[in-house]
């Protein structure tokens, strides 16, 4: 006998994690899973190249949520209860095993994000989820009774006891229009995790070059970022990039994506120590020209642009670089300044900074302090996280723990 219907709208890694796991702590409920799309899990099926990056190898839950510029705070008391470790035993426990990564992104042993997507529907299938694609949500109203009706896509109404919202990022405000119908409050959403446009032909005919670890500085804004970086078609990314513009997503969007740049090439070497560098090649091989000497770890492609850059002439060797050319070419390596004119999205992220007001929910049980019933976990709230698994970590234990609730456990 169905004791009371439960409906999880969103068929993503929030929306899946949470049917799941009201249908497995209450086997008497009805839990339909609504998916607007044709497909589940798509986000899962493109992220991490394809190869889905599950979560990060920090076992250590407020260590953890020092990577979210939204939702630190928030996030402390939900990783006591489900972390990346419980993360990892979950999929163990369901036949998947995760590998570690040097820089320690998760992902399964597979290396295919298919084996995350197969676990999921296997696990909802089997806990009795009943799974619904191409069946969007346009409106929810309270019922006399104390439920909620749900108007779908395909003009039916739908009554149930609980809601969940696990509908991702609130791009644009409408995405977030069914919790504001329901009294919340969005913060502005903006996006988070963007490449950076720099129209400086240079750099641009260096594309595909990487830089194992740089220093980016935003002047100004209190932004500082270190990792690696790849140099683009149109200008520059890589962790590096994608984690500055997660910190920076609000004030960055605030002066409309323009503004200066500073790139640290070799943040391992501060100014005596690489002039004594420079100082010693020129004792050691002063007929070498200075452009076919790179100081490593810095590609010959690279050196060889920034040695342009810095105002030497191409045929300058070691015996004729003055105080002044050593100094100009040290702010190079240091200090390049570049302009940023604009932003593209990372093929593989599609994070929003904004979301559902995170003072309107409670992050025990992630339902709403505004409407009893009503429940939320994953992008559409006001947290967003770095790149490298932690995205997909918030939606796990923010749809665990709203799962759980939702079930009474």
């Amino acid at each position: 006998m169905i004791s009371r219907r439960i409906v999880v709208v969103g068929g993503g890694a929030a929306g899946f994690f949470a049917a799941i796991a009201v249908a497995e702590s209450a086997p008497g409920a009805e839990v339909l899973l609504l998916e607007r799309t044709a497909n589940f899990l798509a986000k899962v099926k493109i992220s991490g190249g394809g190869r889905c990056n599950v979560t990060h190898a920090c076992f250590n839950g407020r260590e953890f949520t020092t990577r979210y510029p939204r939702g630190e705070r928030a996030l402390i008391a939900p990783f006591q209860q489900f972390q990346a470790s419980d993360t990892v035993a979950w999929f163990a426990a369901r036949g998947v095993e995760l590998k570690t990564e040097p820089d320690g992104r998760m992902f399964p042993i597979t290396d295919d994000s298919q084996t995350i997507i197969d676990c999921l529907v296997t696990a909802a299938l089997k806990a009795g989820v009943k799974l619904h694609a191409q069946c969007g949500v346009e409106g929810i109203t309270r019922t006399a009774a104390g439920g909620f009706a749900l108007t779908l896509s395909t003009g039916k109404i739908l009554e149930c006891d609980g809601v969940l919202l696990a509908t991702g990022g609130c791009r644009t405000p409408a995405l977030g229009q069914l919790a504001v119908s329901l009294g919340h409050t969005l913060e502005a959403p903006v996006p988070s995790l963007f490449t950076f446009q720099i129209a400086i032909p240079w750099l641009r005919a260096l594309a595909g070059v990487s830089v194992e670890t740089v220093e980016l500085t935003v002047p100004g804004a209190k932004l500082r970022e270190r990792g690696p970086l790849l140099v683009t078609h149109w200008g520059l990314s890589g962790p590096a990039v994608l984690r500055l513009s997660a910190w920076g997503a609000r004030s960055l969007q605030a002066c409309n994506y323009q503004f200066p740049l500073l790139v640290n090439w070799l943040p391992a070497w501060n100014e005596e120590t690489l002039a004594a560098e420079l100082q010693r090649r020129r004792l050691a091989h002063p007929a070498k020209m200075v452009t076919n000497a790179p100081v490593a770890p810095l590609s010959a492609r690279l050196w060889e642009q920034l040695v342009a850059a810095s105002g030497l002439a191409p045929d300058t060797r070691w015996t004729a670089l003055g105080r002044a050319g050593q100094h100009q070419l040290i702010q190079q390596l240091l200090r390049t300044a570049f302009l940023v004119t604009g932003k593209s999205l990372n093929k593989d992220e599609f994070v929003t900074c904004g979301g559902v007001r995170l003072s309107e929910v409670s992050f025990k049980t992630m339902e709403s302090k505004v409407c009893p019933g009503l429940y939320f976990a994953g992008e559409v709230l006001d947290v967003d996280g770095i790149t490298g698994g932690f995205n997909f970590q918030a939606a796990w234990t923010t749809g665990w723990l709203a799962g759980r609730a939702m079930a009474g456990a």
